[in-house]
């Protein structure tokens, strides 16, 4: 036998195996024999996958941990980037003349008036607005309306006490061919016109 695994390499593997697992089963405490084996398991097996689970959890963990300190991180950035984003691109208090190339109109109903300049870009539209006469703590919307009777928002917003007294200008865009704008509205989000310019 001794001078068959001295040529034999697949015997001498084998018999590699075997001494790993007989040094494997000497490492186990005699308790865990004591009712012998799980039916239908190897009690190595199980161990060793015992241990890597345990591994692997306490890498979860951390991991877990490091995307959770990396999430609020995130958040908090986005947090005070849409703060700074947000104060950017709220609509600001009038203090100033109406764009130029601005077309007016005032509603008699609602009081409400409306200086915008249409800007065309490349297949859609940018809007400057001044909207004044409504309400504060209303919600609005800034429309577009097509040739077609489409309506494309270019806005929203909430009408602050001085954007009641002073007038609010608003930015907005909206896509929507040049050549089809027939006029520009301005609604609450219960849908009552406060004010349109035919364009």
């Amino acid at each position: 036998m001794e001078r068959h695994l001295a040529s034999c390499r697949r015997c001498q593997a084998e018999l590699a195996e075997l001494r790993m697992t007989r040094a494997a089963l000497d490492d186990l405490p005699p308790e865990a024999l004591l009712d012998g084996p799980p039916e239908g398991s190897d009690l190595v097996l199980h161990r060793a996958l015992r241990r890597m689970r345990d591994e692997a959890g306490a890498r979860y963990r951390r991991r877990r941990l490091l995307v959770g300190v990396a999430a609020a991180v995130v958040a908090a950035a986005a947090v005070g980037g849409g703060v700074a984003v947000g104060r950017g691109t709220a609509p600001e208090v009038v203090a100033q003349a109406p764009a130029a190339g601005a077309i007016s109109a005032t509603d008699p109903a609602t009081g409400a008036s409306m200086s915008v300049a249409v800007r065309p870009a490349a297949g859609w539209v940018r809007l400057d607005a001044t909207v004044s006469g409504i309400p504060a703590g209303e919600k609005c919307r800034l429309f577009v309306v097509g040739r077609d009777g489409s309506r494309e928002e270019a806005g929203s917003w909430l009408v602050s006490a001085a954007g009641q007294r002073e007038g609010t200008r608003l930015g907005g865009a909206a896509l929507i061919a040049p050549e089809n704008v027939a006029a520009v509205e301005v609604e609450n989000f219960d849908g009552k016109k406060y004010v349109t310019v035919r364009v």
